[in-house]
Formats: C-alpha cells, sequence, structure tokens
C-alpha cells in the first residue's frame, strides 16, 4: 500500500468547508485505481488529507486530482499548495 498525505498549514477551516462537500469528494477520489481508503483531519493549525491506495501511481493520482478539484470548486480556499508526504506503508494493523 502506498499512502499520500497532504498537509494545508494554518487553514483548519477547509475541514468544514470540504466535509460540506463529502459526496463530491468521495465521488471523485473513490475513482482512482486502487483507492482504499481516504481520511480528513481537522486540527488547530490546519487541515490534513490522507488518501491509502494499492501503489504510488494511484497515491500520485489522488494528489494531483485533489489540486485540480480544489482549484476548480474551491478556488478561495487554498492560497498555497499544500505540503504533500507520500510513502510505502511499511506496517498496517
Amino acid at each position: 500500500m502506498y499512502v499520500a498525505i497532504r498537509r494545508y498549514e494554518n487553514n483548519a477551516q477547509l475541514a468544514d468547508r470540504l466535509v460540506a462537500r463529502r459526496d463530491e469528494i468521495q465521488t471523485v477520489i473513490s475513482e482512482v485505481a486502487g483507492f482504499r481508503a481516504y481520511y480528513l483531519l481537522r486540527s488547530s493549525d490546519g487541515t490534513t488529507s490522507v488518501t491509502v491506495c494499492d501503489d504510488q501511481e494511484g497515491a500520485e493520482e489522488s494528489t494531483r486530482i485533489a489540486a485540480n478539484w480544489l482549484r476548480r470548486n474551491m478556488p478561495d480556499a487554498v492560497s498555497r499548495a499544500p505540503q504533500v508526504t507520500a510513502g510505502e506503508a511499511v506496517m498496517d494493523f
């Protein structure tokens, strides 16, 4: 499995805006080949999304799709690109 983590710093309100459009986001992200899971976290200092896919290609595609979706649907919601961390999941239980 491969995981992509997108961190939108100083943007905790983004989580609420994304939750309000859950159905749209679920449709777009779940169509990624090898999609397994998606998580959205709200913290006091930002919003983080986590996508789990079968392989690196799927995780990278989820990041591209997320960026494109935000540009088209919420251009005012994100002032700068997220910090992206991606890698192979080497343990899960």
